[in-house]
């Protein structure tokens, strides 16, 4: 079992002359080259260790867990030098976290923990009613799994547990991948969305089975699609495409590369009753678009809702190509007078900038486009407003005119 220190029996962790301004403003990471390595050098903590994080000349600043080997060194857990990460703190921000998860929906469906914002940094839970998915991303949090595991007993009770510790973030925190079943969690769960059933597989789908942050998103789509011929481009087991179907659409294609996504895409649009209204085409995303601009195919809607094409800094230019590319393709199959749903999950990429990428497509297509909404993460994914990162989804609903 891992064990977690009293608080006052925690090493210190000293930062620099002034470099404790960003925390007293709320933020919680410390950086590398924050720290006063002289009277508290990192490698002489191990990954994951709990410290005292202190000002330069001693003040305390609350708990903390620490990993030499990152450049993210620390993450402030605790501003209260009294309450390190145990068992008890994590049973409280789960109540507080839960607290808020049942004040916002009728039913336990929802992203219970998003690290951060719920005063859990390198956390994420999901839940699927008596079951719950875990991801871990630090090392800090790797070290108190053991509490993490005992907390949710204690708050939840749940039938299962998925520990997913299969992030690529992990690699970063120098943490090994792997996944462990704890209690009984079966290969398919259903989640039900604005009405809409939905088969997921929390054992082989994509990060934790489902993607609730899209929720309000896929809500206002409702409005846009009755009778209309959608396009849905990356659409996993189909959470916009039998969404538009169920909400009235004529007609809609769905396009993934994963022949098992696309098989639960027909199944739920069948346990939906709009199966003989969905069809699908297997294949690479922007292949297929320009196959579908070549036989002159047309849609009144099309959906681009693709994985996050900046996953780090450096990635930043190839990046903004893609979507620059995709986002002229998708309008390239648009009918006149078409609605295009854009969306983007990267963190680096901008609201500004992805509203910049969807102004130059449309010029550089001679088309006229009009913003119609624009979307964020649902509540359950709420924004610690120090942290800016934390806001990573962008979606626009666009109108796209002839010039």
């Amino acid at each position: 079992m891992n064990t977690v220190p009293l608080a006052e029996s925690l090493a210190p962790l000293r930062l620099k002359k002034n470099e404790d301004r960003r925390l007293r403003a709320g933020h919680v990471w410390v950086y590398s080259n924050e720290i006063d390595s002289v009277s508290t050098p990192l490698k002489a903590f191990a990954p994951g260790q709990q410290v005292l994080l202190q000002t330069h000349n001693g003040k305390s600043l609350g708990c903390a867990y620490v990993n030499p080997n990152s450049l993210i060194c620390a993450r402030l857990v605790s501003r209260e030098a009294r309450y390190p990460l145990d068992r008890s703190l994590i049973v409280h921000r789960l109540n507080i976290a839960l607290a808020l998860r049942e004040r916002l929906f009728p039913a336990p469906f929802y992203r219970l923990v998003y690290g951060e914002a719920d005063q859990l940094p390198g956390l994420v839970i999901d839940r699927y009613g008596d079951l719950c998915v875990v991801q871990c991303t630090t090392a800090g949090m790797e070290a108190v799994k053991d509490a993490v595991l005992g907390a949710l007993d204690k708050v939840l009770r749940p039938a299962g547990i998925l520990w997913r510790a299969d992030s690529a973030m992990r690699q970063l925190e120098g943490l090994d991948s792997y996944r462990e079943v704890h209690g009984q969690v079966p290969e398919q769960v259903e989640v039900t969305e604005h009405g809409v059933s939905f088969g997921v597989s929390l054992l082989q789908g994509q990060k934790t089975g489902w993607f609730y942050d899209q929720r309000m998103n896929r809500a206002r789509l409702r409005d846009y699609v009755k009778g209309q011929r959608v396009l849905d481009v990356y659409s996993y087991v189909g959470a916009w495409g039998v969404q538009a179907a169920a909400a009235g659409a004529a007609e809609v294609m769905c396009v993934d590369a994963s022949e098992a996504a696309l098989e639960r895409v027909h199944a739920n649009a069948a346990a939906n009753a709009v199966g003989e209204r969905v069809a699908s085409v297997q294949g690479d995303a922007f292949e297929v678009l320009a196959e579908l601009r070549a036989d002159r195919q047309r849609f009144d809607v099309v959906i681009l809702d693709p994985p996050a094409f900046i996953k780090r800094k450096k990635d930043a230019k190839s990046g903004e190509q893609a979507y620059h590319r995709l986002n002229q393709l998708g309008m390239q199959v648009l009918a006149k007078d078409g609605i295009l749903v854009s969306a983007s999950c990267s963190q680096h990429l901008t609201e500004a900038q992805l509203q910049q990428i969807l102004l130059q497509s449309s010029r550089h297509l001679d088309r006229t486009l009009q913003v119609l909404e624009r979307g964020h993460q649902a509540p359950d994914h709420p924004l610690h407003p120090a942290i800016p990162e934390m806001a990573y989804l962008k979606a626009f609903f666009c109108r796209v005119l002839p010039s």
